[in-house]
């Protein structure tokens, strides 16, 4: 060995006795990788509150490994712009309806059909099957690692006016997602659909760009839109389904205990989403009556039915037959 290679282990034969002097090892003294989360809404949301117990469980099972950075209140943008972020790995992980990943899974529309589900434990019936395990691998397929489903709640209508039929809703300009299921839904009952994304419409509703919108009781209060659509009109016409997800890129450069880490807190994280977005619903209803909101019943619930029919025979073709969608609402 020649003296400076001497010089050389020497030096690191002394750091590495230093360490373990202090009971540190070299893995230890790593900074924890930087993990960044988009959420739409505040801390204390259930959109980010998820995240905030997903983080905890990380820590608990990797201790140090992982730094989730979430950043909040849509400043990485809206679902799809997110969406869009995660398949390009610059965003690592985030929520998203099923609507708005629609455009990359078209087939998952069939969770959107209006009026399909009863209440929220069918959608859980049908999640936890077959279908959910297909749409899971669908997803991934496009980029977006599911860690498990989630239920956002009831989509209801929000409006200017008390519109709690489907007569009142004709001629109006509904905003909608970019979702051809969507557009055909309010379509069927004589609107006008208007496509604007989520983080655009406090402000199209507000100068007159549109008169009504769907949304869900949680949403609702947090975009603070009862400022300007005053009236929720409980239809409950369509489930919002969910996804957690990561991005592919990030999954795959994960050793196989981190992605079995980060399985179970996206899992465990998703089953306490769906109980903070029951309380947050009950506590939304009262923000939004405090604030001079307006919830109401729908009225003439076969006529919007009916619709929701139509929407059906329409998508019934690209979503596996009417067959399938009947079977799938008798839950």
């Amino acid at each position: 060995m020649t003296s400076l290679n001497r010089r050389h282990f020497n030096r690191l034969l002394g750091a590495g006795a230093t360490a373990a002097a202090l009971g540190v090892s070299p893995q230890a003294k790593a900074s924890p990788r930087v993990v960044t989360i988009a959420s739409l809404f505040g801390e204390d949301k259930p959109e980010t509150r998820i995240w905030v117990r997903i983080r905890e469980q990380l820590e608990k099972q990797l201790p140090g490994r992982f730094d989730l950075r979430i950043v909040q209140n849509a400043a990485l943008g809206g679902e799809k712009q997110v969406a869009e972020g995660v398949r390009l790995g610059s965003i690592q992980g985030s929520l998203s309806t099923i609507s708005a990943l629609s455009s990359w899974v078209p087939e998952s529309q069939l969770l959107d059909l209006p009026f399909l589900f009863t209440d929220r434990a069918h959608v859980r019936r049908v999640l936890d099957g077959k279908l959910g395990q297909e749409f899971k691998e669908k997803f991934t397929a496009q980029g977006f690692v599911t860690l498990g489903f989630i239920n956002y709640g009831a989509r209801h209508l929000l409006a200017k006016e008390a519109l709690t039929s489907p007569a009142g809703v004709n001629g109006k300009r509904v905003r909608v997602i970019q979702s051809p299921l969507h557009t055909e839904l309010w379509k069927s009952y004589g609107a006008r659909p208007t496509a604007i994304p989520i983080t655009e419409t406090y402000n199209a509703l507000k100068t007159g760009v549109v008169d009504a919108m769907d949304l869900t009781k949680s949403a609702y209060a947090g975009f603070k839109l009862y400022e300007v659509v005053p009236y929720l009109i409980e239809t409950s016409h369509i489930w919002a389904s969910g996804i957690v997800y990561l991005s592919q890129s990030f999954w795959k450069s994960l050793n196989e205990e981190e992605r079995a880490a980060f399985a179970a807190a996206g899992a465990q994280g998703a089953r306490h989403f769906d109980e903070l977005i029951v309380a947050d619903e009950g506590a939304s209803v009262e923000r939004v009556k405090g604030a001079g909101g307006k919830v109401l019943a729908a009225q003439n619930l076969a006529e919007w039915r009916e619709g929701a029919r139509k929407v059906w025979a329409q998508q019934a073709p690209a979503l596996g037959g009417i067959e399938r969608i009947e079977a799938i609402a008798r839950g």
